[in-house]
């Protein structure tokens, strides 16, 4: 529902734009550059999806090859939703006159490729209650982390991180429906 009003926002020059984009100028620029830097790149397809790869790796090798399989189009599907949200949006970014800027791409790649693997190698093991929250909370660290420095370094107005976080929320709920449904006993 988030994902629906903010996007009608965006294409309507709605009122939640003013603020949006207030804030966004306000955040750009502001805190460690270099450490900005390092977390927005987390969300880049070359660091993000190698995590996954190698959460996709060991699922594989434990022989939960559905799980893998429904992962590595979970990530798939990253492109597939947010590139025609951008051409349809034509946003532009904080900082640049270039558009298609909403939603967040780096954003909803990391969440998707973080979060993925935090579902597959919760798993493992079994009994680890512990493990699970640790993977958990790495996901969500890591997603939160590149959020920030797409602001900071003013790659992206906070509304488009947002749309970011309700695609990946998306993707991932029906990546864990297909982890989930792959578990069971037949």
């Amino acid at each position: 529902m988030l994902l629906l009003v903010i996007t009608w926002q965006v294409l309507a020059d709605g009122p939640l734009l003013g603020p949006d984009e207030r804030l966004g100028l306000k955040l750009a620029g502001s805190g460690p550059t270099r450490l900005a830097e390092l977390f927005a790149d987390l969300g880049n397809m070359q660091v993000a999806v190698p995590v996954l790869a190698c959460a996709v790796l060991v699922t594989w090798l434990r022989r939960a090859r559905r799980a893998a399989v429904y992962a590595v189009a979970a990530m798939a599907a990253v492109p597939a939703l947010v590139v025609p949200l951008k051409l349809w949006t034509d946003r532009q970014g904080p900082l640049t006159e270039a558009t298609g800027y909403y939603p967040s791409g780096h954003t909803t790649t990391a969440m998707v490729a973080y979060g993925a693997a935090a579902l597959l190698l919760a798993r493992y093991p079994k009994r680890s209650w512990v493990r699970s929250w640790v993977t958990l909370v790495a996901a969500v660290l890591l997603t939160a982390a590149t959020s920030v420095g797409l602001l900071l370094r003013g790659y992206h107005w906070p509304l488009d991180v947002v749309a970011g976080w309700c695609v990946g929320g998306l993707v991932l709920l029906a990546l864990r429906a297909g982890v989930t449904g792959a578990q069971r006993p037949k």
